[in-house]
């Protein structure tokens, strides 16, 4: 479901506006644009939709529109044309008090410069947005406290922001921005300012908390690697054009053009493609309804000499082998008497490069699960390979055959 919807988003910086819309609208470069009216153009007819809890990254280099972009949807900046739907409410259209409203309910934005003030204490400061929009004292001290526990800052609370790291700074600026309860959060280069260890840890703990809260977060950035570390979806920038949006796999796999292409070319994929990304179809067993014989005719048929173990809800349940089985037949025993149940296993979201240690010692594939411990697939040592050197795998080849289960 849509939860913000931009169509044909148009900012052009300078006197002749007008002019530099028009050869907007007839597809004339930035560049012309500039050299003939003299006018810049920030956003250049930009459309696009988020989904309504999903992480939507909007990412470039300098000067690609991307911060200007972000402004636009909050109306910081006025667009020169086009429209932004926000539950289907064009936000462009919207009077004063109108916008307020939004901001103050709807939408609220986190910046890279935290905005803390020194004279506050944290929780002082977490207020600080309920204090503006006039809610009780004891209302809001409820809520600022709820939003520094999510982040884990509660304890904090009485210090004051030159007692805190960088990071800890930015996660107050954060709980900020969540104890108004806002649906739509824009997080503008937030984590820019951070050391790297720490921006790290800053992306994990954002991906943890919308877990919890599962807002809809149009994030910017100018580094790729974030990007595709936490964007359900990725929309990439140039000269204020939108140039490609899609799931990071997407535009790895099938860059749009020529410039997205070079831009992601020195991309390491095992730190961005996931287990479920490389992961085949798994053999398996039905302990709670197939027999010995059942299972050995599996083997046969697929020409593998062990079978995954699941039941009825095709949870993992361990591995089966065919002496096993054969074990099973002769002393008249049911299936999950004789498994394994020692199965290695990865979340389908395991990136490749934590994947290669362990399917290396593995003597079998790995078992790929989803969140219930559903089995979803296997992980085979050709896949992985085939990930990290960006090569094809022979699907003929004897790995490819044997090790299949």
């Amino acid at each position: 479901m849509s939860k913000v919807r931009v169509e044909h988003l148009t900012k052009v910086f300078g006197k002749k506006s007008q002019q530099a819309l028009a050869m907007v609208r007839e597809n004339k470069s930035k560049n012309e644009i500039v050299e003939k009216t003299g006018a810049t153009v920030g956003v250049y007819d930009a459309s696009f939709e988020v989904n309504e809890g999903e992480i939507f990254v909007i990412m470039g280099l300098s000067g690609s529109g991307k911060s200007t972009l972000i402004r636009l949807l909050n109306r910081l900046i006025e667009p020169s044309s086009g429209d932004i739907y926000i539950d289907d409410e064009d936000i462009a259209k919207m009077n004063k008090e109108e916008l307020r409203e939004v901001r103050r309910h709807k939408i609220n934005m986190v910046f890279q410069n935290f905005g803390l003030f020194p004279q506050r204490t944290i929780l002082e400061n977490t207020e600080y947005g309920l204090e503006v929009r006039g809610v009780p004292k004891e209302e809001r001290r409820q809520r600022a406290e709820q939003a520094l526990d999510n982040s884990g800052l509660l304890s904090f609370k009485d210090q004051y922001p030159n007692q805190l790291s960088g990071g800890m700074q930015q996660r107050v600026g954060l709980a900020r921005a969540l104890a108004n309860d806002p649906e739509i959060l824009l997080m503008d280069e937030a984590f820019s300012a951070l050391d790297p260890l720490i921006r790290r840890e800053m992306q994990d703990e954002l991906l943890e908390l919308q877990q919890r809260v599962q807002k809809t977060i149009i994030f910017i950035t100018h580094d790729l690697n974030e990007a595709l570390r936490i964007g359900d979806r990725i929309a990439l920038m140039k000269d204020g054009q939108i140039m490609q949006i899609g799931t990071g796999e997407d535009i790895l796999t099938n860059p749009a053009n020529e410039f997205v292409r070079e831009f992601v070319e020195d991309v390491d994929r095992s730190k961005v493609l996931t287990a479920q990304n490389i992961m085949v179809p798994a053999f398996t067993t039905n302990i709670e309804i197939d027999g010995p014989n059942v299972a050995l005719q599996r083997m046969r048929k697929e020409e593998v000499s062990m079978l995954l173990a699941v039941d009825r809800k095709r949870q993992l349940k361990g591995s089966l082998t065919a002496e096993s089985a054969r074990e099973a037949r002769k002393n008249e025993l049911p299936l999950k008497e004789v498994i394994d149940k020692n199965v290695q296993k990865v979340h389908k979201d395991t990136l490749v490069s934590d994947i290669f240690n362990l399917i290396y010692d593995s003597p079998t594939p790995l078992a790929v699960v989803d969140d219930q411990d559903r089995l979803i697939g296997v992980v085979i040592r050709g896949s992985v390979i085939a990930a990290l050197s960006d090569a094809t795998v022979n699907d003929d080849s004897e790995e490819g055959v044997t090790a299949n289960v």
